[in-house]
């Protein structure tokens, strides 16, 4: 990995670890579904701005229901349970439960395939239990009125995210901006018949509108190019290490812009996530290295 992809891979998991700090300050006003329905209306636009720009078509009327399909699990439903958590739980927990996403994607995967599960993914599997159950056992966050609820709900998102990466691993063949923008437009329009059952809290101020604006353009539009970006630097499976910085940068950006704890259980129950999530995924730093440095032999 050359210098300006570790860049690019630091500022994607800066960015994205981000979103949990946005969602947090912006769900409590505007509910959940609002602050979805400006997200990934804002991210549409600005992606939409971009193709415009590289002269990138759609295709809608070949590729609709594969946008739907998209736009609902990768976008819509994870984005309005992640936002209807973040009304109660906090940044640091938010970032560190999303990075369960491979987790639940290999079990799909199996489930799907009907394999059995190898010894190393499923030893896995039980130290991302594990990590959630000691993050959630601990902090005092998970004792807030609701809590169980949200954290529930969190989960699901992530449980989502992995349904949508086993989707698009199987789906027909549409390039990742194109996944993107398509998905971001099919979720804008999913979330339209549900706003109107989930009002406002409040009267959104300064600090909220900027967290709107930063998870539409910068947390799912800019992320996005970047994300493309690395996918087509180094691939696929590379590009995927940003799920192990992620939970680093939500939990720094909860304590520093939010005052949030980080107490031993945030960084134990972290660690412990990502090793199972490491596990799960066979990722292997060295094996990253080597397979790279071969590619330029």
């Amino acid at each position: 990995m050359d210098s300006a992809s570790l860049v690019r891979l630091l500022c994607l998991a800066a960015i994205w670890g981000g979103s949990f700090l946005f969602m947090r300050i912006g769900a409590p006003v505007l509910g959940a579904a609002w602050l979805v329905e400006w997200r990934v209306g804002l991210a549409a636009l600005f992606l939409a701005a971009v193709g415009w720009y590289l002269r990138k078509r759609l295709r809608l009327g070949e590729h609709w229901r594969h946008y739907l399909i998209l736009g609902f699990f990768n976008s819509a439903l994870p984005f309005l349970l992640f936002s209807y958590a973040a009304q109660t739980l906090s940044a640091s927990m938010l970032s560190i439960l999303n990075a369960t996403a491979p987790i639940w994607g290999a079990v799909i995967v199996a489930l799907w395939t009907r394999t059995v599960l190898a010894g190393k993914t499923l030893a896995g599997l039980l130290l991302g239990i594990a990590g959630v159950a000691l993050l959630v056992g601990f902090d005092q966050v998970a004792l807030r009125p609701g809590a169980p609820l949200a954290i529930a709900a969190a989960l699901g998102a992530a449980f989502c995210y992995g349904i949508a990466s086993t989707y698009a691993r199987n789906a027909r063949s549409v390039d990742a901006f194109s996944n993107a923008h398509g998905s971001m437009w099919a979720a804008t329009l999913l979330m339209l018949p549900v706003v109107p059952f989930f009002p406002m809290s409040g009267t959104p101020d300064g600090a909220v509108i900027a967290s709107v604006i930063a998870l539409g353009v910068v947390c799912s539009g800019i992320a996005y190019l970047l994300y493309f970006r690395l996918i087509q630097d180094l691939g696929a499976p590379s590009a995927l290490t940003v799920t192990f910085l992620i939970p680093m940068f939500g939990v720094l950006w909860g304590h520093l812009f939010l005052s949030e704890v980080i107490g031993w259980y945030t960084l134990t129950g972290s660690l412990v996530v990502i090793v199972g999530t490491a596990l799960v995924t066979g990722f292997s730093p060295r094996r990253l290295y080597f397979s790279k440095a071969d590619q330029h032999v």
